[in-house]
């Protein structure tokens, strides 16, 4: 009899989020296959995305352009299937960067980066999409567009860089019920046509399927605790 994989491994954690993320949206009334995880491998080494690809996961989340350079051309080499989100805050010296590594940027939320970013597509010659972050609890110390400069930052950025700007992305306040927030997003999404929500985590992605993500992110519930060295 074929042996489960341990929920101690990577590639149970995977499984065990998987039917965790198939649950939620059926409860939804959602197709399970509407929403993608995003297995967030920020400070973990190439060894666990690995584990994670021969899982048959093929989507990464990473918030720092230099560790995700190191990591994972080798790894799409291997296996061109796998995509690359950078999920954190953007600096605009490394604009050019990302642009040459991802498929998605999910943190575009302010018009310096969005300058950088053109200026860094029309070098390369391509463009990831892009997803806008929005501030959703106007957090001071947060990165994303406040709510009160979100409408108008939209259209901007869709005016700009046209379908490329796929949708939303937000990080609600650790301390509330992030379920406003997420429904704050989808409803902005709506109101511009946007169809891709990015919001959820390792502690709330059910709530976030059951208000309409098509993207949760979830990292510590597949690799475990960050390293100590992180």
């Amino acid at each position: 009899m074929e042996t489960l994989p341990s929920l101690s491994g990577v590639a149970g954690r995977l499984a065990a989020i998987r039917a965790r993320m198939a649950s939620a949206a059926t409860r939804a009334g959602r197709d399970p296959s509407a929403v993608a995880l995003v297995a967030v491998s920020k400070f973990h080494p190439a060894s666990s995305v690995l584990e994670a690809i021969q899982a048959g996961q093929h989507v990464f989340g990473e918030n720092r352009v230099q560790e995700a350079a190191a990591k994972f051309p080798p790894l799409q080499a291997a296996t061109p299937a796998v995509q690359l989100h950078l999920i954190g805050g953007l600096q605009t010296n490394k604009a050019r960067e990302a642009v040459r590594l991802a498929s998605m940027i999910e943190s575009l939320d302010r018009p310096a980066l969005a300058d950088a970013l053109d200026r860094a597509a029309q070098a390369e010659g391509r463009l990831p999409d892009l997803l806008i972050e929005v501030n959703t609890g106007d957090e001071p110390q947060k990165y994303g567009v406040p709510r009160e400069e979100a409408d108008s930052f939209i259209r901007a950025c869709r005016q700009r860089f046209g379908a490329n700007v796929r949708g939303l992305m937000c990080i609600p306040p650790a301390d509330a019920d992030p379920v406003p927030h997420f429904a704050l997003l989808r409803a902005m999404a709506h109101t511009h046509g946007l169809s891709v929500l990015s919001m959820g985590m390792s502690a709330d992605f059910e709530q976030a399927i059951a208000q309409g993500a098509t993207h949760v992110r979830v990292g510590s519930a597949i690799f475990g605790t960050r390293p100590a060295s992180a």
